[in-house]
C-alpha cells in the first residue's frame, strides 16, 4: 500500500493548491502573511513536504477565493 501523500489524488491537490496561488496573483509570502504563517509552511504544503489538515486546507481556499471542491474533485 502506497503512502496517501504519494496518490494521484493528493498529487492533484498539491498542483491545484499552486494553481490556485498563482492565479490569485499571490506570492508564498503574501500567503504566509494572510494565514499568520511562515513561508516555510506555503511552500512545504505545496510541495507535499507537511500534510495539510481539513481546517489548513479551507483556510487556504478562503484566501485563494476558490470553493473547496475546487481542491478535491477530480475532473477540473
Amino acid at each position: 500500500m502506497s503512502k496517501s501523500v504519494y496518490a494521484k489524488e493528493y498529487q492533484t491537490l498539491l498542483t491545484r493548491l499552486r494553481q490556485a496561488r498563482l492565479a490569485a496573483g499571490l506570492t508564498q509570502q503574501q500567503v504566509a502573511k494572510a494565514l499568520r504563517k511562515p513561508q516555510s509552511f506555503v511552500s512545504k504544503s505545496e510541495l507535499g513536504e507537511r500534510r495539510l489538515d481539513p481546517v489548513e486546507l479551507q483556510r487556504l481556499a478562503k484566501v485563494y477565493k476558490k470553493p473547496l471542491q475546487f481542491f478535491l474533485s477530480k475532473g477540473r
